[in-house]
C-alpha cells in the first residue's frame, strides 16, 4: 500500500511550548509510543531528552545505524546518542543538568525518577502525560494509516465471515481474521482479536476458545488491524440463524444506542456526553445494569487512548480519533457490541470502519 511520509519534524517543538507551561528546563521521555511519536524510532530500548535547546535519542549500539536512518527519515530534530545499558542513566542525568526535569508520573517508577537525580543536585518534577496529550489530535498522515488499517479489517472481516456458519470454533475465527488481516498488508492484529460466541459473548473482553460457534448463537468479533504503528477498532455482532425475539431486541436497541451517540460527536461536545447519550437509550428500555463499560475512547498508536469517552468532560477537538462501541451483555442471551471508529474533524464526523450491520450468518 502508498502511504503519505509521516513525517515528526516540529512534535519536538511543539512539545517545548508545554515545558514553558509547566515550568521545567527539559523533559525525559520513556515510554516507548512516545519516543517513536517524537523521533521515528521503532527499536525496544530509548529514551528521550527534550531541553529547550536541544533533543536527544538516548538508545545502545544495538540500534545505532538503524535509529540515524529512523531520525533522518522521519525528519527529527533530535541527536542521537549511544550508550550501554549500564551508563544510560548516568549519561541522561548529565543532559538534565541541574535544573527542574519534568518526567510522565504515569509512565516512571520511583527507582527511574531517582536515577535522573543521582547527586540530587536537580528537581524531578512528575507532571501529567504531555506527549500522549499531544498524540490525541491525528494528523493527515496518521489519518492515513488508520484508514488502511480499517479497510484492512473491513475486508478481512468479509472474508472470514462464512466460518460462523460452519462448525468453527472461536479460536479458528480469530486466527483467520489475524491471517487475513496480515495477508493484506497489516504489521498484525491492532489488539488480540476477540470472537465470543453464545454464554462468552456476554463477556464484553472474552478471550478467544475452542468453543464451537453453534446455530443460534450471538457472536460478537472485535477486530482492528495495525498499519506502521497505528490501529484500527471496530466491533461487530452476528447471529447464527435467524435471530430470536430478545437476541433482536438486543441488537435493534444497542444499534440505536450507537446511532443517538454518534449524532452528539462534533468538535467541541463534551466527551462525557456522549457516553450519556447511549446509556440514556438502555436506560430508558429498563437495561442500564447490563452497560457494562464506556461507550468510547480514544485510539492511534496505543489502542486505548485519551479520551475515555465515559470519563471526561473536556471537549472532542479536531483530529481526535474515537471510537463509539456501546453494547449489552445478559448471561442469560448473551452480548451484543457495535463499535466504529470515528474522526472527527472542523467539516464533520468521518466514520473509519465500513463493514455492514448485518448480523444474520
Amino acid at each position: 500500500m502508498t502511504l503519505p511520509p509521516l513525517l515528526v519534524g516540529g512534535r519536538i517543538e511543539r512539545l517545548r511550548s508545554l515545558l514553558v507551561e509547566h515550568d521545567v528546563d527539559a523533559l525525559v521521555v520513556h515510554r516507548l509510543v512516545d519516543v517513536r511519536w517524537l523521533t521515528g524510532f521503532t527499536g525496544s530500548a530509548g529514551t528521550v531528552v527534550v531541553a529547550h535547546d536541544e533533543a536527544v535519542l538516548v538508545t545502545d549500539a544495538r540500534y545505532r545505524d538503524r535509529a540515524e536512518a529512523e531520525l533522518l527519515a522521519a525528519g527529527a530534530d533530535a541527536r542521537l546518542l549511544i550508550a550501554g545499558h549500564d551508563e544510560q542513566a548516568q549519561r541522561i542525568s548529565s543532559l538534565v543538568g541541574r535544573g527542574a526535569v519534568g518526567v510522565d508520573e504515569t509512565a516512571v517508577s520511583w527507582a527511574q525518577a531517582r536515577r535522573l537525580d543521582a547527586d540530587g543536585s536537580g528537581q524531578v518534577v512528575p507532571l501529567p502525560p504531555l506527549v500522549p496529550r499531544l498524540r490525541e489530535r491525528k494528523d493527515a498522515a496518521e489519518l492515513a494509516r488508520m484508514r488502511a488499517a480499517a479497510r484492512i479489517a473491513d475486508a478481512a472481516l468479509a472474508e472470514v465471515r462464512p466460518l460462523l456458519g460452519a462448525g468453527a470454533t472461536e479460536r479458528d475465527v480469530a486466527r483467520a481474521l489475524d491471517r487475513a488481516m496480515e495477508d493484506r498488508g497489516a504489521d498484525g492484529p491492532g489488539y488480540g482479536t476477540i470472537v465470543a460466541s453464545g454464554p462468552n459473548s456476554a463477556l464484553p473482553h472474552a478471550t478467544p476458545s475452542g468453543r464451537r460457534i453453534e446455530r443460534g448463537d450471538l457472536v460478537v468479533i472485535d477486530v482492528g488491524a495495525e498499519v506502521d504503528g497505528y490501529r484500527s477498532d471496530m466491533t461487530r455482532t452476528f447471529v447464527v440463524g435467524a435471530p430470536d425475539t430478545e437476541q433482536q431486541r438486543l441488537l435493534d436497541l444497542v444499534l440505536e444506542a450507537q446511532q443517538a451517540a454518534i449524532a452528539r460527536v462534533a468538535v467541541g461536545v463534551s466527551a462525557r456526553s456522549i457516553h450519556r447519550a447511549a446509556a440514556e437509550v438502555f436506560a430508558e428500555a429498563g437495561l442500564g445494569d447490563a452497560f457494562l463499560h464506556g461507550v468510547g475512547h480514544g485510539v492511534g498508536m496505543v489502542i486505548h487512548e485519551d479520551p475515555f469517552l465515559a470519563r471526561s468532560d473536556s471537549p472532542l477537538e479536531a483530529g481526535h480519533a474515537i471510537t463509539v462501541e456501546p453494547g449489552l451483555y445478559l448471561p442469560e442471551v448473551g452480548g451484543v457490541r457495535w463499535e466504529d471508529l470515528l474522526h472527527v474533524g472542523e467539516s464533520g464526523v468521518e466514520c473509519l470502519t465500513a463493514a455492514p450491520k448485518t448480523p444474520v450468518v
